[in-house]
């Protein structure tokens, strides 16, 4: 029996987590699913966002079914203790360096999203970003008094981008392997112009191509690949890139979508062990008023089933679901437009599970 360690975390992570547990315990698989605090809630009640508890949970776990973390209330802690660092936490306890983002534009969404639909129809990137190097865990940071600069004797902040060698090669070999599955197309993120860390990046994946001569490999500068996505999107198959351009192109892909609301992801270590999220963030402003989508976390315990658990026939199930009740003219507010029957994240996930079992889509 697979177990799951299920966070649902702050803000809307409750609701959307509910819906997606409602989505697996209706395919009657073999799961074992146990549910710890996590981010806000967890410093709430054990002064740490990612207690010792829940950590070991999502250790001894086959998988974890993750919602969302951080709210405002909180903006006022040591940065170590804030709701987000439990996601970065468990990246860094769990080696999770792969993190797989699909921008997926549903045929019933193509009018949703912010580009016109001759843009977007067809839509199907996956953006693999590098998930435990760069800037955002590289060594030293902090903040000092400047000794040189522009400011001598001003305060100052500072990060420190890097990459080793390992870090690059292994998410090279996970895109280009990704890509054989796909159309056999990486395109490379960088800024290897201006910085030596994505020379280095740019260098490294180069020799790892070599031992993938039946895909293509492309390098692009990082501002260059921002504005492909909303100029010709459909030019792009699979895409590589380091932990903060990751971040960032990773969102912008998504409105392509339509909302942020529909993206899954998935974030693996090496034996595909993985922490399954939503992409979006926590919402606080909408928690609790049933207004949420759970679209996206849905879709990601499909990931889940698919990548970790060897359950394919069950995510095509789930995917499926999601797609009759798209047809069916179902909308959250997010992904709502004339002519569609506006539901709250209750309803979707009825509708959802209504779909898998093969009963009626309802409208109300």
């Amino acid at each position: 029996m697979a177990k799951i360690a299920v966070l649902p975390g702050d803000g809307i992570g409750v609701e959307i987590v509910e819906q997606a547990l409602r989505v697996l315990r209706a395919l009657d698989l073999p799961l074992e699913m146990q549910t710890a605090l996590v981010g806000g809630a967890a410093y709430e009640a054990h002064g740490h966002p990612l207690p010792d508890s829940t950590l070991a949970l999502a250790k001894a776990a086959d998988a974890v079914l993750f919602g969302a973390v951080g709210d405002f209330d909180f903006d006022h802690l040591e940065r170590h203790l804030r709701p987000e660092q439990a996601i970065l936490g468990l990246r860094k306890h769990l080696g999770l360096f792969a993190n797989f983002r699909p921008a997926l534009c549903y045929e019933q969404l193509m009018h949703a999203s912010s580009l016109k639909p001759e843009l977007v129809a067809g839509l199907d990137i996956l953006i693999i970003r590098e998930l435990t190097g760069d800037i955002y865990f590289g060594q030293p940071r902090g903040r000092r008094t400047a000794v040189d600069g522009h400011f001598p004797g001003a305060e100052e902040a500072f990060d420190t981008m890097r990459y080793s060698r390992p870090e690059i090669e292994r998410i090279a070999h996970v895109a280009f392997q990704a890509a054989r599955k796909r159309n056999r197309k990486v395109t490379s993120v960088d800024k290897a112009n201006v910085l030596e860390t994505f020379q280095f990046w740019k260098d490294v994946v180069t020799e790892v191509h070599a031992q993938y001569p039946d895909v293509e490999l492309e390098h692009m500068y990082v501002d260059n690949a921002a504005m492909q996505l909303v100029r010709a999107p459909k030019k792009f198959d699979v895409v590589v890139t380091g932990n903060m351009f990751g971040d960032i192109l990773s969102d912008e892909a998504a409105m392509l979508t339509g909302s942020i609301g529909m993206l899954p992801s998935a974030s693996l270590d090496a034996h595909n062990k993985g922490l399954y999220e939503p992409s979006h963030g926590s919402a606080p402003d909408i928690a609790g008023q049933d207004l949420a989508n759970p679209l996206a976390t849905i879709l990601s315990a499909a990931m889940m089933l698919r990548f970790t658990l060897q359950q394919a026939e069950a995510a095509d199930r789930i995917e499926r679901s999601v797609r009759a009740v798209l047809s069916a003219g179902l909308r959250t507010a997010d992904i709502w437009s004339e002519g569609t029957t506006k539901v709250g994240t209750r309803a979707m996930g009825d509708a959802v599970v209504a779909a898998i079992t093969g009963k009626t889509i309802t409208k109300s």
